[in-house]
């Protein structure tokens, strides 16, 4: 091209941009032209010095568009147009372009409830199972038609960051991003919350590390979407957790805000109200404007729906409205320890008592840890002999190595201490930190160490003699729960047994390699496989993993998480007595209890035939800290009951 053609608007191209510019201005510079231009593709600012060599090979495009195009492109575009458009005649377009089978209620939230709301500030409190997360995907996907929202960032726990990754790709064919420490890092100069418009995030990492949490919140989203929102709660408003800080940061950075969890309530109006103020700070204040909602039976940001209320489509032939769940009834097949478990209880409890005590006497986070390992302690044994006996011997290791060099351990124990959001972390992370809390010890003193490994000793061989003799009630009375229903009889039955422990899960479970034991389910010819927190992520999605291999194994074991994603026929609880201790309603609920709320919902899907669950409890004192432990020497004179709590349904 010519110099005299290089004008103000004109979009020239050549081997000195990357992209078609748009000539800003041109400044004469001699024989050459320094010229400032905006790149068509990225708004880049481009302002080279061109000598008329250079000019010459530029090409710019003609003053009056020609009609010289591709038809077939001119087509596509025009279709992408009247396509861009279709949500005007359609409203529910977006379950064209969707690969999901929608039901009823999952239409009603979005197009009734989140649609209708010119700025959507919303909580999603439908019971586990529901398919929020296909409600979240058809909210993305026609918001994003309708040209509402280009940027999403969805925030979940970690262990659900690549199902939600999967599940929209899959199902919605959107392309989001999880943002971790080494995208972080891989930026370094750059914000990468920023640069990418369709992130998903973890809770817990997010608000927890410093460095995460500034660059996102120099970032603007026009959709945020919070799974398992509940761990946002505060305690109160004077003592706000950092997920909570996090969520009062989200809910400034966006117009959109969906807050999704199964567990929105734990009793107290006061703590559910703060919970809202996420959404609004102004409409939910107090609890009289909460109450007043319910009164009038009318909440304008939140919906809660149970299972039982889900039904499908009418049948196109005869109009009848099926439920979508089967109702699920708790039984109780009540049990009693004997007298030589309720033994190596009383002397564990004794050990746990001494060295509480010993621990309370300073306010360190180490003595905090200490007296954590204990509540520890009480718990797996009520989970099984052999999960408490693998804890017990793990501890007496670490205090030998302790005792050969207190004082490196003093050293490395100092800052040492459970995370405020312990029950929020990932398996891994969690069992990580146990097991390093499992070296905390009350006294450095080489003779109270002595003392304590003596007594740790003691307890092992205790343990050990019991295995030996099989005396544990409660495996036997698993057997006969299982004879009882059938199970060695009918080998089409199929059964889902959760644990919360990785030890009980090998007692159970084993295969009797690298150490572990072989399972007391292969011993009575049951075939099995397994699901736990330490498998990777998408392992349980590759050939002869849990949900793979369920076909052609009766049995599968999950290492609890709350939310297992298989559908068995059956599935019973091997809990501790934790599970059992119900609050009543005017009480926070433990987070164990939604725990096994949640997971039991989940279970209950399409198809499920029949399904009973269990749960064991040992003593309501187990469970108490050591603070609430009874005093030393006293002996209850009945040995301490548990009880398998069986659901089926019909």
């Amino acid at each position: 091209m010519l110099r005299e053609e290089l004008k103000p608007n004109a979009v020239v191209e050549g081997p000195f941009f990357p992209e078609p510019v748009q000539v800003l201005v041109t400044v004469p510079l001699g024989d050459a032209i320094k010229l400032v231009g905006k790149g068509r593709k990225s708004n880049q600012v481009y302002d080279p010095v061109l000598t008329v060599e250079q000019i010459a090979l530029l090409t710019a495009s003609p003053e009056t568009e020609p009609f010289d195009g591709d038809p077939a492109r001119f087509r596509l575009g025009i279709e992408a147009q009247r396509l861009g458009l279709a949500y005007e005649y359609d409203p529910y377009f977006s379950l064209s372009i969707a690969r999901v089978d929608p039901l009823p209620h999952q239409l009603e939230a979005v197009y009734e409830y989140f649609m209708r709301l010119p700025r959507i500030r919303f909580l999603l409190a439908d019971d586990p199972g529901a398919g929020k997360t296909i409600m979240a995907g058809l909210l993305i996907k026609e918001l994003k038609i309708r040209g509402l929202v280009n940027r999403i960032l969805i925030v979940t726990p970690a262990n659900l960051s690549f199902q939600w990754q999967r599940e929209l790709q899959d199902k919605f064919r959107e392309k989001f991003e999880v943002m971790r420490s080494d995208v972080l890092r891989a930026n370094y100069g750059t914000n990468p919350w920023q640069e990418r418009n369709q992130i998903i995030t973890s809770i817990s990492w997010v608000s927890r590390i410093e460095d995460a949490k500034e660059s996102l919140l120099r970032s603007h989203w026009d959709l945020i979407i919070v799974d398992e929102a509940h761990k946002m709660s505060a305690y109160s408003a004077d003592k706000k957790t950092l997920a909570f800080h996090l969520g009062e940061s989200l809910s400034g950075m966006t117009d959109h805000y969906l807050l999704m969890t199964a567990t929105p309530h734990k009793g107290d109006p006061e703590n559910f109200c703060l919970f809202l103020s996420l959404l609004d700070r102004d409409v939910y204040g107090d609890v009289k404007s909460l109450e007043e909602a319910m009164l009038r039976q009318e909440a304008p940001f939140y919906l809660r729906r149970l299972k039982e209320a889900l039904v499908a489509f009418p049948d196109p032939d005869s109009g009848e409205v099926k439920a979508l769940f089967t109702r699920r009834i708790v039984q109780t097949a009540p049990f009693e320890i004997s007298d030589e478990e309720f033994d190596l209880y009383d002397r564990l409890t004794h050990y746990v008592e001494t060295q509480s005590i010993r621990a309370a006497s300073e306010d360190t986070a180490r003595a905090r840890a200490v007296g954590f390992t204990m509540a520890m302690l009480q718990r797996r044994f009520a989970s099984s002999i052999y999960a408490v006996r693998r804890t017990l011997e793990r501890m007496k290791d670490k205090r030998e190595k302790i005792l050969a060099d207190p004082e490196k351990y003093r050293q490395e124990q100092i800052s040492r201490r459970l995370p405020d959001d312990f029950e929020d972390l990932p398996e891994e992370e969690q069992q990580e930190i146990v097991a390093a809390l499992e070296d905390a010890v009350a006294s450095y003193n080489p003779a109270d160490l002595r003392e304590e490994i003596a007594e740790l000793s003691a307890l092992i061989n205790q343990a050990k003699a019991l295995e030996r003799r099989e005396v544990e009630v409660k495996i036997r009375s698993l057997r006969e729960l299982l004879t009882g229903r059938g199970v060695f009889e009918d080998p089409k039955m199929k059964l889902l047994l959760f644990t919360e422990h990785k030890d009980t899960l090998d007692f159970l479970a084993g295969d009797g390699k690298e150490g572990r034991p072989l399972g007391k389910l292969r011993e009575w010819g049951l075939t099995l496989t397994q699901i736990h927190g330490s498998m990777k992520v998408g392992d349980r999605d590759t050939p002869g993993s849990g949900r793979n291999r369920r076909a052609s194994r009766r049995f599968l074991l999950r290492y609890w998480t709350g939310a297992a994603t298989c559908c068995t026929a059956a599935c019973l609880w091997w809990r501790t007595m934790r599970m059992a201790q119900w609050r009543s309603a005017n009480r926070p609920c433990s987070s164990t209890s939604c725990r096994r709320n949640v997971a039991l919902r989940r279970r209950n899907w399409y198809g499920v035939i029949t399904r009973w669950s269990s749960v064991s409890s040992l003593s309501r004192h187990c469970n108490r800290s050591s603070r609430m432990l009874r005093p030393k020497g006293e002996r209850r004179s009945t040995p301490s009951r548990g009880i398998w709590r069986s659901a089926s349904t019909n």
